[in-house]
């Protein structure tokens, strides 16, 4: 998959940073870190005196009459009560859980791998797994003034200082409303990196708060999407469309935590290999006359790279000349098409334009018109039947790939497509929605 070829080449060149949440660490503990109510109520067995405190706050039946954080309040003023404190119990629940299970590929990568790690768990697996080369940054905490391969910042505090960790709802309001070293830190961080959240839900209210302004980011600055979002489950396509236009989400779903960092550490040696060649090559196309070769674009990972390169290098796929080098890429694509016995063109060409679709919103941009141009060829070119003439494996890229374009692209492509053709295969895939 091109996303992890993306992710990996962000790994070589060290803009990446993992957004962990709590299926993170339960994917560290085969499952023993407890969920955000999990931890509350088990607070509440071991420690609260009122019997029904936990009942009407969590009622067997129906739903919770208040958010979590509120519920947290409420435990936390029971507890000072008894002369407790939340924050602190909460710390040495989380401090008695360690790494256990089998998780080769992970440990593979915190081991090797120099990257940032912005997370909302207040528990330190993540430093066990980085190894002594590692800064742990927290709130309350002395900020390291000397570098590490490994740097991750616990936004919502860690088990080093339970008193600034956020847990209630005066410790969220004051976290959401505070200008603080994190806040500013954090905008660096996601700004300047591509980012992989792993171990949340879509609609964890953490998630969209932090990712928010990263959002209007990349629509106002028309840089290609570097939010990839890794689910253990499948996620519907309703679901995809919207994280994708309000947030810049693109989905790998049906991936545990692990599986995820064996395909990674699996594409990294082939993204070290060419970074630095591939820095050069694209600032020489953009920046000096040059052209690709054909032979770098016969291969199906060249625009993976290239766009990769551009994320790399912070350009705009807006510029003038990001849109020329799409144009000629695209041309010199169907030229390749054309040679004898060259299906393979046409599959990889079907994956790029789809690769692109998922990546930015192409209406009323520059780009719109060779895009759709070329969607239109190769749609028109590809066959759900095994046909002579037609590339069966395009028809499958684009069977398969359409619930990945961004559904104002899809809107976009199917319109275009209506219009402009009467292939009725191509008609087949746009109708689709």
């Amino acid at each position: 998959m091109s996303e992890y070829f993306e992710i990996a080449y962000a790994a070589a060149s060290k803009r990446l940073c993992l957004f962990t949440g709590t299926g993170f660490s339960k994917a560290l503990t085969q499952g023993k870190v407890p969920g955000w109510q999990e931890l509350i109520e088990d607070v509440c067995d071991a420690h609260v005196g009122n019997l029904d405190l936990k009942e009407s706050l969590f009622p067997k039946t129906g739903s919770n009459p208040l958010r979590l954080e509120e519920a947290a309040q409420i435990v936390g003023m029971d507890l000072a009560g008894q002369g407790e404190n939340l924050h602190e119990i909460i710390a040495a629940n989380i401090a008695a859980i360690d790494i256990s299970g089998k998780i080769p590929n992970i440990e593979q990568f915190f081991s090797e791998r120099s990257f940032r790690v912005v997370t909302t768990n207040y528990d330190k697996l993540a430093e066990k797994l980085a190894g002594p080369d590692c800064q742990s940054i927290s709130p309350g905490m002395p900020v390291p003034k000397s570098s590490g391969r490994v740097k991750i910042f616990h936004v919502h505090g860690s088990i080093d200082y339970p008193p600034r960790m956020v847990v209630t709802a005066d410790d969220y309001f004051n976290f959401m409303t505070s200008e603080t070293y994190f806040s500013r830190k954090l905008s660096t961080v996601l700004h300047e990196n591509a980012v992989v959240v792993l171990g949340y839900s879509l609609g964890d209210i953490n998630l969209k708060s932090i990712l928010s302004d990263y959002g209007g980011f990349m629509k106002n600055n028309f840089v290609g999407s570097s939010i990839f979002f890794v689910s253990r489950s499948s996620v519907d396509q309703p679901i995809r469309d919207y994280y994708a236009a309000c947030y810049g989400i693109r989905v790998i779903d049906n991936t545990e935590v692990e599986e995820f960092f064996k395909e990674l550490n699996r594409q990294l040696p082939r993204a070290e290999k060419i970074l630095s060649r591939s820095l050069r090559g694209v600032d020489k196309v953009l920046n000096k006359g040059s052209t690709f070769k054909d032979s770098f674009l016969k291969m199906e990972d060249s625009f993976s790279e290239i766009l990769s390169t551009l994320g790399a290098q912070g350009v705009s796929l807006d510029s003038q000349n990001v849109v020329k080098m799409f144009g000629d890429i695209v041309k010199t694509k169907q030229k390749l098409c054309g040679e004898n016995g060259a299906w393979e063109q046409y599959e990889h060409l079907a994956s790029w334009l789809i690769n692109l679709g998922a990546l930015i919103e192409i209406k009323g941009r520059s780009l719109e018109e060779p895009f759709l141009k070329a969607v239109r060829y190769s749609m028109e070119h590809m066959s759900k039947e095994m046909r002579l003439g037609y590339s069966w494996h395009a028809y499958k890229r684009w069977d398969a790939g359409w619930k990945n374009v961004r559904a104002a692209n899809r809107s976009l492509i199917k319109s275009y497509v209506l219009e402009k053709s009467d292939y009725p295969d191509a008609k087949l895939i746009v109708s689709r929605g």
